[in-house]
């Protein structure tokens, strides 16, 4: 492919470390405000908070909300679901919640998850797609606990389900049919999707070209600087479109490329205005930092900016563990100075210390006293019902 056909902005680690946090938001304290709608404005500004199921702490997307918002209360996540229905579930690179308002740039992925299931779902039968969904449409919205007549099924695929009803609402959420329109912990409950959003009309699905728009723009907006990689995570075959708009928006001013020391031959591109204005951050701001948090979950890209290579550990054998199984990295102004495997007790309603791991060859060590700080917060989130 051509290189694009501006010289690149030379960049330090430091600026590009600087410009990405000001992107997340991970710069200043609050920068959502407060309430229930900090968390709409978090996730439309993020473009997808990713969900997971572990639960050795407070589970990722909860964290993920906290870390950007202060006062933020699992009840906000559920009201923007379930009563404003601000967001809603679905696949980005893993499950995630999504802005509502971004639903249309969904809808061709639902189409072809009906034309082409996945493979883990190309087993389920229209026999039982059926009895879920007019059951649905019968008695209203339902979580698989509420289905008990199913007579279970042995599994093809580690993803699949025992029970045929869950297989057939998975689909069901896949094409589009249905959403989650309340979640506890990780039971879901379906309704129909135009029910649940009381549409008088569906919207209309996204072109593939507005699609790539949307993507370019949320990486853009959400990482401040992007590369190619970055912007198509786990989305390799959109990489040529992507470059192609990229390149358009080169030429018209709309993005610059840049150089960032020790990226090589990686390109990244960022707003002017990003470039021109590099944030200040607050060298003293400290943040627990999920593995599942935007600015950990890609590895390369972490690794280049901040020249700390984070190890998820949760499958690996004990033995063979660095880190510790549910490792957090933890940012204190712009570097990640440590890594602290933790643990809730939720008996004793205390935060365990599995493991402690200073970085940068121990000089983070006078850091201690304001991480211990930020841990008693982080204590007291966990058991805040």
């Amino acid at each position: 492919m051509p290189r694009s056909p501006r010289k690149p902005i030379a960049l330090t680690k430091a600026a590009a470390r600087r410009i990405w946090l000001g992107a997340q938001r991970l710069d200043t304290p609050a920068p959502f405000g407060g309430g229930p709608d900090a968390t709409r404005a978090a996730i439309e500004h993020l473009g997808y908070v990713q969900i997971h199921t572990i639960n050795v702490i407070e589970r990722c997307h909860h964290h993920i909300l906290w870390t950007r918002i202060p006062d933020y209360r699992r009840e906000h996540l559920h009201r923007a679901q379930t009563i404003d229905k601000s967001v809603f579930e679905y696949w980005t690179h893993a499950l995630s919640y999504v802005p509502a308002r971004d639903l249309r740039f969904f809808l061709p992925m639902m189409n072809r998850y009906r034309q082409s299931p996945h493979s883990w779902l190309d087993s389920v039968k229209s026999k039982d797609l059926r009895k879920v969904l007019r059951l649905i449409r019968k008695v209203g919205a339902l979580s698989i606990r509420d289905i008990d007549d199913d007579v279970l099924v042995e599994k093809n695929h580690p993803w699949e389900s025992r029970k045929p009803s869950k297989r057939a609402l998975q689909l069901a959420f896949f094409t589009g049919v249905l959403t989650v329109s309340e979640r506890a912990g990780m039971l879901k409950t379906y309704d129909l999707m135009e029910r649940h959003f009381a549409w008088e009309q569906r919207p209309r699905p996204a072109s593939e070209r507005q699609v790539l728009d949307y993507i370019l723009d949320r990486a853009v907006r959400s990482q401040g600087l992007v590369s190619l990689d970055s912007i198509c995570h786990l989305d390799a075959k959109r990489k040529a479109g992507i470059r192609a708009l990229i390149e358009q928006r080169v030429r018209r001013g709309l993005l610059a490329p840049a150089a960032i020391e020790g990226a090589g031959k990686v390109e990244h591109w960022a707003e002017p205005s990003a470039i021109d204005a590099i944030p200040a951050i607050d060298e003293h701001g400290v943040h627990v930092l999920s593995p599942f948090d935007p600015l950990i979950i890609q590895r390369k890209r972490l690794k280049l900016f901040f020249d700390y290579e984070h190890l998820f550990e949760a499958y690996v054998p004990k033995e063979r563990r660095r880190l510790g199984y549910f490792a957090l990295p933890v940012l204190v102004g712009d570097r990640i100075v440590a890594a602290l495997d933790l643990k809730a007790d939720r008996g004793k309603q205390a935060l365990l210390i599995q493991k402690w791991t200073w970085l940068n060859r121990g000089l983070a060590r006078s850091h201690k006293a304001p991480i211990e700080a930020a841990l008693h917060r982080f204590e007291r989130f966990q058991f805040d019902r």
